[in-house]
């Protein structure tokens, strides 16, 4: 099976063209998910948040997890894409999708993109409060 890929690592993230982006002829199910800016984290109020990467290993890595997800749930087409740079509250960070001939397969490959991008794929995260900065990440 022929899957198509789509890895990116962005400055600002569009979800409008994502739909576009995974339909397919084979698909009956399509499923996206994306992360935002909230505005409280820890009861304490977000300015924003910053996001830095090391964008040749990150790719690599996101590559890897669409491979994967492919392979697992026979998936037509997978969508990983990611912003760095400073975002502001509401404004999507992260979008991961997949489509497949069936509605189980992209629910469950959508959940495995993102928790294994948050595990595994170099992209680090500063929350900016009102009064301090804090680096956090569950990223290697």
């Amino acid at each position: 099976m022929n899957h198509i890929k789509k890895i990116e690592i962005v400055d600002q993230i569009d979800v409008s063209q994502v739909y576009d982006e995974l339909s397919h002829a084979n698909s009956g199910g399509v499923c996206v998910f994306v992360g935002s800016v909230r505005e409280f984290t820890q009861n304490e109020q977000v300015v924003a948040l910053e996001f830095e990467t090391y964008k040749a290993m990150a790719l690599k890595e996101m590559a890897k997890i669409a491979d994967e997800a492919c392979e697992k749930w026979q998936l037509n087409k997978v969508v990983i894409r990611h912003a760095v740079g400073r975002k502001e509250v509401q404004e999507p960070v992260v979008v991961v999708g997949a489509s497949s001939g069936h509605r189980d397969g992209c629910f469950e490959a959508c959940r495995f993109l993102i928790d294994t991008l948050k595990d595994t794929v170099p992209i680090w995260k500063k929350e900016i409060f009102k009064n301090k900065e804090v680096w956090v990440s569950s990223t290697p």
